[in-house]
């Protein structure tokens, strides 16, 4: 994978809408949960990428250490051979000096290789650092959307339950509503009345009856009463 199409993939996973996503959603929970997923690997696969090019980073930076040292070394080198050819040819020793002079200019050379490719590198190893900071950068956003994205799916969830079980409470209050002339509990009360009502009907029926059973007794003594003094006023005659 190329650094321009990673950094693209981690921008675009970054500035993901999410609020406009769950908006277009016909089930929030489930697309909450497939971005969570799709998140969770987009993560896994920039991570993989991201440590690729932090690595070849490392070696280039490496690389160029081992450039710096190498030119110091050889300058090191150069020096010390020039101080011999000197002190030779200060001896008399020409041809030996100019050997060591000849060595001179050999570690002379490979210091300016070891420079030239120092200075080559040094402003590759500038881009990839821009590169790394920006895929961290990115790689962190992911990150806080991820943890975003969960705690919305965690809202949306404890939402979603609470909302379910206010309507099974409504549903079973709607139930057993005492109002409702269609419920159980209505029909029962109007057996119950019913009842009731009956239960009065025999109480006022047996209490006419009874009525009815002294005024009977009362004709019955008045009867008895008026025979009583019919037979006295014939025996005062």
């Amino acid at each position: 994978m190329s650094k321009q199409s990673i950094l693209g993939r981690v921008a675009q996973l970054a500035k993901a809408n999410i609020n406009a996503l769950l908006d277009q959603a016909e089930d929030p929970q489930k697309m909450l949960d497939q971005l969570i997923r799709d998140y969770t690997d987009n993560i896994a696969e920039a991570e993989q990428a991201v440590a690729t090019t932090i690595g070849n980073l490392r070696l280039l930076e490496q690389d160029h250490r081992e450039d710096v040292d190498a030119a110091k070394e050889w300058g090191d080198k150069a020096l010390a051979a020039s101080r011999k050819a000197d002190g030779l040819r200060a001896s008399g020793s020409t041809a030996d000096a100019d050997r060591f002079d000849g060595l001179a200019k050999v570690a002379l050379g490979r210091q300016l290789r070891s420079e030239k490719e120092a200075a080559t590198a040094e402003p590759v190893i500038a881009a990839q650092t821009e590169v790394v900071d920006k895929l961290k950068a990115g790689l962190d956003s992911m990150k806080d959307k991820l943890s975003e994205l969960k705690a919305k799916r965690d809202e949306l969830v404890a939402r979603a339950r609470t909302a379910a079980a206010q309507n099974t409470m409504m549903d079973a209050v709607k139930s057993i509503d005492v109002l409702d002339p269609t419920s159980e509990i209505s029909r029962f009360e109007d057996k119950v009345r019913r009842e009731e009502a009956r239960a009065l009907g025999k109480q006022e029926l047996a209490a006419s009856s009874l009525d009815a059973q002294f005024e009977a007794l009362d004709d019955m003594d008045r009867t008895a009463e008026i025979e009583t003094r019919l037979a006295a006023l014939k025996r005062a005659a």
